[in-house]
């Protein structure tokens, strides 16, 4: 018997010395990003930011003993064809993670996909909230990381008195739009003093709507934008406001989808004073930032730019590569519980967290568009941890995520019941 006992003893020592017995190799990552399209300008940065971070990687011994291998597919900026790209990256590829996605009604598309198979997506940009999927991580700011710390500094600092709500016509800016102007009035701002106006993609006639935000100003008060204007519009509409002979100091606008990589190239002399709000510039001055910027460039040239999504997809990458080591498989499962507590620096100087409701614990940046195309980076705040429901919608305000203890993304705190379906969800 003690033969046997030591026999079994040394087998499960050998067992465990192996680093990866059960783990296939290579290890496949599924990028999912428009390479072509209209939102290819945004999302292709994101493809080349994935690449690099999987060679950091394997340059560095890879995972659980394997290398890993990069699965590019292109969803061509087109919505239904995101969520067949992600089923045949599950189904044919056989990846272990996606990171990818831009536009939120693209992440909305995927969703069920996901889900149906039980795969795991890494969200990187900005988006509206009110969702919470257990194979979704939402590494982007959500909107009590961006918007509603905006709002407060367009209200205590540059004491705004009215508001222009400006944005594309999608789900991100209406969601986002509804979300402000609850918000707004709960602060005591007038209904007639909130303007909201939403444009379809690629608008270009931005005469119109200039001139009713410089009229809301009529009466003296103080007016300020709150942009969710998407892609090209952009450029139109800067434009107009400086054909109307309006500056940054007259009525101020914050953008939450213009960054660098959205200033690369264009004559920035009609945005200069202009604000956005992001969780991170290229301008953070870390020495973390220092490095990825030093790197970025190296591989793709001095004049390629940094942005706030792209440091999404850093900390989601190396989060999961640490979740994956400690779980001692890729395994979704397995992964999915790792994650929850992770830490990893940001490139702003702080430690980004994942919180159980799937989103991070991030820093709020508030920049001044510089003639150059960076961010002076004027207001920075602590870690601030992101909330998938908001408090400002009555029927999201009793809504709690937290898939670590409760495994529900929709707890409702008023009946203790996890809620399974709702309406824009």
């Amino acid at each position: 018997m003690s033969r046997k006992l030591l026999t079994t003893t040394a087998a499960l020592a050998v067992m465990a010395a192996l680093p990866a017995a059960a783990q296939d190799c290579p290890i496949k990552v599924g990028v999912l990003h428009s390479l072509s399209g209209t939102m290819a300008i945004s999302e292709t940065t994101l493809k080349d930011t994935m690449e690099m971070l999987v060679e950091q990687q394997n340059a560095a011994g890879g995972v659980l003993g394997c290398q890993l291998e990069a699965v590019v597919v292109d969803p061509a900026s087109d919505w239904p064809l995101f969520a067949e790209k992600a089923r045949e990256l599950l189904t044919v590829h056989e990846v272990d993670v996606i990171f990818g996605n831009w536009t939120s009604v693209s992440r909305k598309s995927v969703l069920p996909v996901i889900e149906e198979l039980n795969g795991l997506l890494f969200y990187p940009v900005q988006y509206e909230g009110e969702e919470s999927s257990k194979n979704v991580f939402y590494t982007g700011a959500a909107p009590n990381q961006q918007a509603i710390p905006a709002t407060d500094y367009f209200l205590e600092e540059l004491e705004v008195e009215k508001f222009a709500l400006l944005g594309t016509d999608y789900v991100y800016p209406r969601t986002t739009n509804n979300i402000l102007e609850s918000y707004l009035k709960d602060k005591g701002i007038p209904a007639e003093d909130i303007f909201v106006n939403y444009t379809p993609f690629g608008h270009s006639d931005w005469s119109k709507i200039v001139a009713d935000v410089v009229a809301l100003g009529a009466d003296g008060k103080k007016v300020g934008v709150i942009s969710t204007i998407n892609g090209d519009a952009n450029v139109g509409f800067y434009k107009e406001l400086a054909a109307a002979g309006i500056s940054a100091d007259d009525i101020p606008v914050v953008a939450f989808s213009v960054g660098e990589e959205e200033l690369a190239g264009l004559d920035t002399s009609n945005l200069v004073g202009h604000l956005a709000a992001w969780n991170y510039f290229q301008s953070a001055d870390s020495e973390a930032n220092e490095t990825w910027v030093e790197a970025w460039k190296a591989r793709m040239g001095e004049d390629r730019v940094t942005n706030d999504p792209m440091e999404a997809h850093y900390i989601g990458f190396n989060m999961w590569v640490n979740a994956a080591t400690v779980a001692g498989t890729t395994d979704v499962d397995a992964v999915r519980t790792a994650m929850y507590g992770q830490e990893f620096p940001n490139l702003t100087g702080g430690t980004a967290v994942m919180l159980p409701n799937h989103h991070l614990a991030k820093p709020v940046l508030i920049g001044e568009i510089q003639e150059d195309g960076q961010f002076d980076i004027i207001s920075q705040t602590e870690e601030v941890p992101g909330d998938a429901w908001t408090d400002f919608l009555p029927e999201s305000a009793v809504l709690v995520s937290d898939w670590k203890e409760l495994g529900c993304g929709m707890y409702n705190t008023e009946t203790s019941t996890c809620v399974q379906i709702k309406s824009n969800y």
